[in-house]
């Protein structure tokens, strides 16, 4: 059954090529959910096998995924920030909670979105407190590349190194968003422990 999928998902990726790349991951990173790991493994697989450019894969993901991640942002922005300014004290979100938002991605907003990007759930969803932030656009665009960009990367080479062999995928995946986790925990660590030193003491 599970190879039957994986020959499914492989074969779709084919066809679809770079522009499906970019289309599915713009989805998995918009309110969309949708796992990316059934786009890009596929697509490292087929990069295995000559039939994909994993260069272009990963270009193709990266833009797919700024792409749903402006339209989050943009929705937070025009839409979600407006209406919690008018409305947000009858959800019991007060106006200096949006003004320690603004604060809160002013100071961290950088390392915030491409931690976020790492983190299963989160991924999709960083991009709206980004927007009702105000986050400034280039900043909010080069960290998510950044971070979805090494997100993409691990599951290329998850799927260029171990191919179609679904009992290594099962086995392997999760220990990929383990090590995805530590990796942010790590970095948070890290970034605490640098904005701390830059303090005058």
């Amino acid at each position: 059954m599970l190879h039957d999928m994986i020959d499914w998902l492989v074969t779709a990726v084919d066809g679809w090529g770079y522009t499906g790349v970019m289309v599915l991951m713009a989805i998995e990173s918009s309110f969309i959910p949708f796992p990316s790991e059934v786009v890009l493994i596929p697509a490292g697989y087929l990069a295995h096998q000559g039939r994909m450019d994993p260069s272009l894969v990963l270009l193709a993901s990266i833009v797919g995924c700024l792409i749903g991640a402006f339209v989050n942002y943009g929705l937070a922005l025009a839409v979600g920030r407006p209406f919690l300014e008018r409305y947000g004290r009858y959800f019991f979100i007060a106006p200096d909670v949006l003004h320690k938002t603004d604060v809160f991605f002013a100071r961290h907003g950088a390392i915030s979105t491409f931690t976020g990007r790492l983190i299963p759930g989160i991924r999709q969803l960083i991009s709206i407190p980004a927007g009702l932030a105000r986050m400034r656009l280039a900043t909010f665009a080069f960290y998510t590349a950044f971070g979805a960009g090494l997100w993409s990367l691990v599951l290329i080479a998850l799927g260029y190194f171990i191919g179609g062999n679904e009992a290594l995928i099962r086995e392997n995946l999760p220990l990929v968003t383990v090590a995805a986790l530590i990796f942010v925990a790590l970095t948070l660590l890290g970034y605490v422990v640098w904005n701390r030193r830059r303090q005058p003491a």
